[in-house]
């Protein structure tokens, strides 16, 4: 100040150092809000700065739901939402959503693409059942060289069958993610549940050097009835994958709270599995009935329990944990019967022990049984944790 008591230039104060930051009800100021004023959606505005962030999934959300689901995928959870002054993730990302398209920072979010037509990969799925039945009539037809081209010709059908499946519609695996390479596991827990039984059992009690016998005329011991129930249970395990995505996608509406919604879909994805193990079984009976063989439900059941767990984590992005566990399951089944056969170099018999003892206790079906289903159980404890989150059934185009 100088000597006539007005303020000098150094003390001048400008109209804009005068104005404070618009800040919401609530809130305590800081040391920001001594900065010159700027709007509220401007740099000092949290909830704008977290658009400008996730700028890409605000423009391309078709609704609030999405940009939820993708921000709990970048690990913003309801303790986060709370310091934007937000109860929740869903209360966030309904203005985020709002704010985005009313200042007109991004274009007005595009319209849903319509549902895609359900009756293509409806008959796809039909499919494999429909050829495995065929193949199996065939071989129960045929004899020698004709019996051997039938089967040929049938794994080539219902290969390509199943291949189409899972390449359209719920079975299909996601765009967000590259899917690991699981075919050839797959492979093998499908061909040891058709010639593994009678390929261990008969090297556990074939004799000294462990051969398999084979059967009475001659042919190798098949057990079709539970590949056959597993390909008929392609159309019921797309239709139940539908359903369980539809019903998740829905309670993302009605949930106000990422632990809301978990403990919504927990029962959701548990009574989907329910469904499918009771088509499995019907399946099964009804192949069981038809084919006149003795049947292996356990095998069977948790096979299936396995296959359908893992499909349903790739179809929502999660491809890891399949990978691991398919791997590992057809690991130890191929080492059981590795070590019923090295048991028979000297000194080695005790390798076979464990394996011999469970098919002598419960048959030959018992060694698969247990190892898919451990494996099956591992799958659905993952499954609770990874589809029980919302970014799990938000679009493809933002999570992953």
């Amino acid at each position: 100040m100088n000597d006539s008591g007005s303020p000098g230039p150094a003390a001048t104060v400008s109209p804009a150092a005068e104005t404070t930051v618009d800040r919401e009800p609530g809130t305590e100021a800081t040391a920001t809000d001594r900065r010159p004023s700027a709007p509220r959606r401007g740099a000092a505005d949290p909830v704008k700065a977290l658009i400008h962030r996730h700028r890409e999934l605000c423009e391309r959300a078709v609704d609030p739901l999405e940009i939820a689901a993708g921000l709990e995928a970048h690990g913003i959870t309801d303790r986060t939402a709370a310091r934007f002054r937000h109860r929740d993730v869903f209360s966030l990302a309904e203005e985020m959503y709002a704010r985005v398209s009313r200042d007109g920072d991004a274009p007005l979010p595009a319209t849903p693409a319509a549902p895609r037509p359900r009756v293509d990969w409806a008959l796809l799925t039909l499919l494999p059942g429909t050829l495995c039945a065929a193949a199996v009539t065939a071989l129960h037809l045929t004899q020698g060289r004709a019996r051997l081209c039938a089967a040929a010709a049938g794994a080539l059908a219902v290969a390509l069958a199943l291949r189409g499946a899972v390449r359209r519609g719920p079975l299909s695996a996601a765009d967000r993610v590259t899917p690991r390479r699981t075919t050839l596991w797959i492979c093998w827990l499908v061909t040891y549940s058709l010639l593994g039984d009678g390929l261990l059992d008969s090297a556990v009690t074939g004799g000294p050097d462990g051969l398999p016998t084979g059967t009475a005329d001659g042919s190798w011991p098949l057990t079709a009835t539970p590949l056959l129930a597993l390909t008929l249970a392609c159309a019921p395990a797309a239709w139940i994958a539908h359903l369980f995505t539809v019903r998740a996608r829905r309670m993302l509406g009605t949930s106000r709270g990422l632990e809301d919604f978990g403990a919504a879909v927990r029962p959701l994805l548990l009574g989907a599995v329910a469904l499918f193990m009771s088509a499995l079984a019907a399946l099964l009976i009804l192949s069981t009935e038809a084919l006149g063989e003795p049947a292996a439900p356990a095998e069977a059941l948790t096979l299936g329990a396995l296959l359908f767990l893992a499909r349903l984590l790739t179809t929502h992005g999660f491809t890891y944990a399949p990978a691991v566990v398919l791997t590992a399951t057809a690991t130890v089944q191929a080492a059981a019967l590795a070590t019923v056969f090295a048991s028979r170099l000297p000194g080695c018999g005790f390798l076979a022990t464990p394996v011999e003892t469970l098919v002598t206790t419960w048959g030959a079906g018992s060694v698969p049984a247990l190892v898919c289903g451990a494996a099956a159980l591992a799958l659905l404890v993952h499954a609770a944790r990874k589809l029980t989150s919302a970014s799990a059934h938000a679009p493809q185009d933002h999570t992953r």
